[in-house]
């Protein structure tokens, strides 16, 4: 019963990943070959392997992450506050950043994370970067050999499925169903490739990504029929 669960044990978060380099074009042969072979059945004969190149930031292989937000509750007594935080910039210092977090502040059985489609996406991309990067794994994140309840993590899309694996809804959809105030400003997610590379503003970026970690952390109060976070309680650190 996720009403059971404390706040104060939770981590929320939300990445954004984009093409590991600008264009296609940098790529050395073997992997725009393999970046081919990668896409082939997406692509199907809609685009040429360039065409479709701008969609890379969803694979870790050929992607990599400018951005994790954190968000997290404080509760004392009756004052409620939900903080938010963001690491950016080198992806390795992303990481390494990220790693000492999970590793120093949520080592505990109790401790769990949660995002939206994290354990689709957020979390395995994480991981695979580690391994990329040759950072070691914190034990959050190391999840080889666990069976699907053993994982430690929340995720408010597979809450929404109540077991229909089938069914996807995305985290703007369910804001609005939800009365959620929505997340979203004037970005989305096919456009962060190019405010990274073509207009750098990653300030942009980490707003967006804020953002949407508050809207999870929101959904999740909502889910447990609580009320949602008011712009007072919301702190950026």
């Amino acid at each position: 019963m996720i009403e059971k669960i404390n706040l104060n044990n939770i981590l929320f978060l939300d990445i954004e990943t984009v093409a590991e380099t600008a264009d296609f074009g940098e790529l050395d042969d073997e992997m725009k070959e393999l970046w081919e072979h990668k896409t082939q059945y997406q692509r199907k004969e809609d685009f040429t392997a360039e065409e479709f190149y701008d969609r890379a930031g969803i694979w870790a292989e050929f992607g990599k992450i400018v951005c994790i937000s954190v968000g997290y509750f404080t509760i004392k007594g009756d004052v409620r506050n939900f903080r938010v935080t963001s690491f950016f910039g080198d992806e390795v210092k992303i990481l390494k950043d990220f790693n000492n977090l999970l590793n120093n502040h949520y080592n505990k059985p109790y401790h769990v994370l949660c995002g939206h489609n994290a354990k689709e996406f957020d979390i395995p991309f994480i991981a695979r970067r580690m391994i990329i990067n040759q950072i070691a794994i914190p034990d959050k994140l190391n999840l080889f050999g666990k069976k699907p309840w053993e994982i430690p993590h929340l995720d408010t899309l597979e809450l929404w499925k109540f077991g229909d694996y089938k069914h996807f809804t995305s985290l703007k959809l369910l804001t609005k169903i939800l009365g959620v105030p929505s997340p979203k400003g004037d970005i989305d997610g096919s456009q962060v490739g190019h405010v990274f590379y073509v207009e750098k503003d990653i300030d942009r970026i980490v707003t967006y990504c804020e953002k949407d970690t508050i809207a999870v952390a929101q959904i999740f109060l909502r889910l447990r029929r609580e009320d949602l976070l008011i712009d007072d309680e919301i702190i950026h650190v």
